[in-house]
């Protein structure tokens, strides 16, 4: 089996799975899958709903044991184990609605996290470098989370997943919930993310991230693709996945997401 040499500093972070089936069951969700991914940069993982998508993350945090294969980090076998992985790796799930309700305010949240992460006695030093990092003024660093934007919301749990600061950023649909104006600027945040990290998206908005994407991972039950943006996103390629959903209007593939998410123009 593969194995590299665990870095210290995250500049050339390697994700690798080898041969990956996860399933629930008798039921396959994703059959032979392989990728070798390294960082930093920005990979964005495309496929319709129910493609196995998040289901691929997953099983890269380790939260998911896959039936067949291995996931590596660093050359480190990782298969299943999410404290291995979270040395590693910060995660950010997909923003539910049930977080406009939360009490908590956008410090007690990093300042809890900080608690069980941070080394040292700087912890009040260390969350204000956070939440200025993911651009949260300070007039709403104690106000309670379920009184910001969606935007913001998103911005303070991935403020949360970078208390460690570690080298693979995880985020499944960061752009959900956010208004057109919070879409734009988080894309700018996560493109900047990415030229430190490694940064593995799921978006059903693949525009948003584009000018900032280095690989396009398109899967639907297994890998179909794999490369950069201007060789995986063509119509031979993306008609292999999406079938009757891919239109073309002049040079530009327009995908309908029959699940909803309304036509997306790549």
């Amino acid at each position: 089996m593969h194995r590299e040499t665990e870095l210290s500093d995250g500049s050339a972070l390697t994700v690798s799975l080898e041969n990956i089936t996860v399933g629930y069951g008798d039921y396959i969700v994703l059959s032979g899958v392989t990728l070798f991914l390294r960082g930093p940069g920005l990979v964005q993982v495309l496929g319709p709903n129910g493609a196995g998508k998040t289901t691929l993350l997953r099983t890269i945090l380790g939260f998911i044991k896959p039936l067949k294969g291995h996931v590596l980090v660093n050359g480190i076998d990782v298969t299943g184990r999410p404290s291995q992985v979270g040395r590693y790796a910060g995660y950010v799930p997909q923003l539910e609605p049930s977080a406009r309700h939360y009490p908590i305010t956008a410090w007690e949240l990093i300042e809890t996290e900080c608690k069980i992460r941070c080394r040292g006695g700087k912890q009040q030093r260390r969350i204000e470098e956070i939440l200025s990092r993911v651009g949260l003024p300070r007039e709403i660093w104690h106000r309670p989370i379920g009184r910001l934007s969606g935007g913001q919301r998103q911005r303070v749990f991935i403020a949360r997943a970078l208390v460690h600061d570690p080298p693979l950023l995880v985020m499944d649909e960061p752009f959900s919930a956010v208004d057109p104006v919070g879409k734009a600027g988080l894309a700018e945040l996560i493109g900047e993310l990415s030229n430190t990290k490694l940064v593995i998206v799921t978006s059903h908005d693949p525009m948003l991230l584009l000018k900032y994407t280095r690989t396009v991972v398109l899967i639907n039950r297994g890998v179909v693709a794999v490369g950069p943006p201007e060789e995986v996103l063509r119509r031979e390629i993306l008609d292999k996945v999406y079938g009757g959903a891919v239109l073309v209007v002049g040079e530009h593939p327009h995908i309908f997401d029959e699940h909803g998410h309304g036509q997306r123009r790549w």
